[in-house]
């Protein structure tokens, strides 16, 4: 694939470019390169989004990180966000597809733009479960994993936990043959999803083992075989990650020998980070500490 690499003259300071890319299978995939103030960038970064989450809510965290002299890429999986094309239950798509097609097609653009700098994976919640699934993820030097765990329901926290025995038991099962997607919105649950991403995650959330006991000994040592130094960020107020979710998806993660770090806000001088407050505007400070890369 020739990719045109934008010169930084073409582009104002301080600025994002929206581009469209092409997956190996076909499919356009929405993503945004953040382009730094300076012509001495120090890395890349890519942010790998949560499930349900455009990339439009990592917006000031990109930039940020492209103020410090990265070049920053986010994108949305395909069904989802900007890369959403026509009605979703026509996307035949599982968690597998946006690793191994989506998420690979944005590191190779990204990679491909800064070829001899350090490439750092920032992954939310599922972007932190996928990298053994890229079949790319050597081109990356680091990883970070924020709010990531197994999602094996009966370690979720206590306040998630009476709310997905009625997804998983309830909500999903009847409402994917009747959609032929996952409704999330209308029922305030994850966002809408493609009906094979559900499905998998569903199966995935029900199994002790998470990903690696419903898809075998092949996903196993998959994640073993990940060398990649790795840093997983926690937080004690998380609502949907316990520090039990947290310690099992990590375990799998053998090779890396990821270095734990659990926050808790009061510690950290913020009032509150959740599953999903580290990446509002405002978090410069512990952005500053434990994100910025090297």
């Amino acid at each position: 694939m020739t990719i045109a690499i934008p010169r930084l003259d073409d582009l104002a300071r301080d600025a994002w470019a929206d581009e469209t890319l092409t997956t190996a299978d076909g499919f356009p995939i929405a993503a945004r390169f953040y382009y730094p103030p300076t012509d001495h960038w120090r890395g890349a970064v890519l942010i790998v989004p949560a499930m349900g989450v455009p990339q439009r809510y990592y917006h000031a965290f990109a930039r940020w990180l492209a103020e410090r002299g990265h070049l920053v890429a986010t994108f949305d999986y395909r069904g989802m966000g900007r890369s959403r094309r026509g009605p979703l239950r026509r996307v035949e798509a599982d968690i597998f597809t946006w690793a191994e097609q989506d998420t690979a097609a944005v590191l190779t653009a990204l990679a491909d733009r800064a070829p001899r700098l350090p490439l750092t994976w920032i992954g939310h919640s599922l972007g932190g479960q996928i990298l053994p699934f890229t079949p790319n993820r050597q081109r990356v030097s680091k990883v970070i994993t924020v709010g990531s765990g197994s999602g094996y329901w009966k370690e979720n926290s206590p306040p998630l936990k009476r709310k997905v025995w009625l997804l998983w038991f309830g909500v999903a099962p009847l409402t994917l043959p009747l959609f032929g997607y996952f409704p999330g919105n209308l029922f305030g649950m994850v966002g809408d999803l493609p009906q094979g991403v559900m499905a998998q995650w569903r199966r995935w959330c029900l199994h002790p083992e998470y990903a690696v006991g419903v898809e075998g000994e092949s996903v196993r040592e998959k994640f073993a075989a990940v060398k990649t130094p790795m840093l997983s960020l926690s937080f004690t107020d998380d609502e949907f990650m316990s520090a039990e979710n947290t310690a099992s998806l990590h375990g799998f993660y053998a090779g890396a020998a990821p270095v734990m770090r659990r926050l808790d806000p009061a510690a950290e001088g913020v009032k509150r980070i959740g599953h999903f407050g580290y990446f509002k505007p405002g978090q410069e400070a512990l952005w500053e500490r434990w994100v910025d890369p090297a």
